[in-house]
């Protein structure tokens, strides 16, 4: 990938996990594997449940599963609640009933982001299960939120974004606009970001979520989300980060067919709550807080990790494969939750 001339690539972590991977991981060549470990209150689910209540995050390994669906009985041993994803920018495709692909292209960067943090219902957690690997390619990195937040909130930066919070903006393509064409340029289209068919119908379910709305030519559907750069936390009784440049134009960097526009053409901006622009420094920062705080996960086939939403960030480096080469991870969503933002005195 040729570089852009703002180009700010993202190091996914400092070379050494900023967690110790024995803390999440959980080795399940000890366990059957069968119906009676995949029930509530086996011996799995409550070292499951204990390690994830103590460090929002959990990986486990050596499960010998190829059958998604019964990886998926694994993680609700945890995510007792899945949610139906019918509100991201992402286009999300169903690899199984009830299981979804990740929704973006290999090739490009995802820098690390929490899910649906630009719309007013987020999610709890998310679980990843992968259905196939490449060795040595596509790891996925996750974030210790709580450090980063800490490290944020330390610098001129984190307290602007405390004052000031953030607007995302994002423009979604009508789908019959573009019917017949080669979609360059296209991220998603609101038809199948919000599941619906018709203006007033997408307009109304925007509303919905919190978002302000209008519309451009061609039926562009332009909205904006005000939200505080934090959300409050009440397992750990805190605010912690809950925003990356994952939803500025930066996010299309290395993304086919979107790269190429100017960063005031592309389907995503992020700017401070008062409309005002973050510098180039900002922006750098705002990757490098997550980059500081990372923690690689390797996937072998079977494995499957499931991550709080609030107390970690996931995010991965673009991924290009050869040949048969092919590289799948399961996405399931969790429970949703009503954002509120920071609370006064939980800093």
């Amino acid at each position: 990938m040729a570089a852009l001339p703002d180009y700010i690539e993202p190091r996914w972590w400092a070379g050494t996990p900023a967690q110790d991977p024995s803390l999440f991981t959980i080795d399940c060549s000890q366990f059957a594997m069968d119906d009676a470990d995949l029930t509530p209150g086996s011996e799995l689910a409550e070292r499951m449940n204990e390690t994830f209540d103590r460090m929002g995050l959990v990986y486990l390994v050596n499960t010998r599963l190829t059958d998604v669906q019964k990886m998926r009985v694994v993680a609700k041993l945890i995510m007792e609640n899945e949610m139906r994803y019918d509100a991201g920018a992402n286009p999300r495709d169903r690899l199984e009933p009830n299981v979804y692909e990740v929704g973006a292209p290999l090739e490009a960067h995802l820098h690390y982001h929490h899910e649906m943090a630009y719309v007013g219902t987020s999610t709890t957690m998310l679980s990843f299960m992968a259905k196939s690997r490449v060795a040595g390619k596509g790891a996925t990195f996750v974030s210790d939120n709580v450090q980063a937040t800490d490290y944020i909130l330390a610098t001129d930066f984190g307290q602007k974004l405390k004052e000031l919070g953030l607007c995302y903006h994002r423009d979604l393509t009508d789908r019959d606009a573009f019917a017949g064409s080669d979609q360059i340029g296209v991220y998603n289209h609101w038809q199948k970001s919000m599941g619906v068919e018709e203006p007033d119908e997408a307009e109304a379910f925007a509303k919905t979520r919190g978002l302000e709305v209008s519309w451009g030519p061609n039926r562009l559907l332009k909205t904006r989300y005000f939200a505080s750069a934090f959300e409050y936390f009440p397992t750990l009784d805190r605010n912690l980060l809950y925003a990356s440049v994952a939803d500025d134009g930066m996010w299309f960097d290395t993304w086919p067919k979107v790269m190429h526009l100017p960063y005031d053409q592309r389907p995503l901006k992020l700017t401070f709550g008062d409309l005002t622009e973050m510098t180039r420094e900002e922006k750098a920062l705002f990757v490098e807080v997550y980059d500081r705080f990372g923690v690689p996960i390797d996937w072998s086939v079977g494995d499957i990790a499931l991550i709080c939403n609030y107390r970690w960030a996931h995010g991965r480096p673009g991924i290009v494969l050869q040949g048969d080469e092919r590289r799948e991870l399961g996405v399931l969503l969790g429970e949703t939750f009503e954002r509120v933002g920071d609370v006064d005195g939980k800093w």
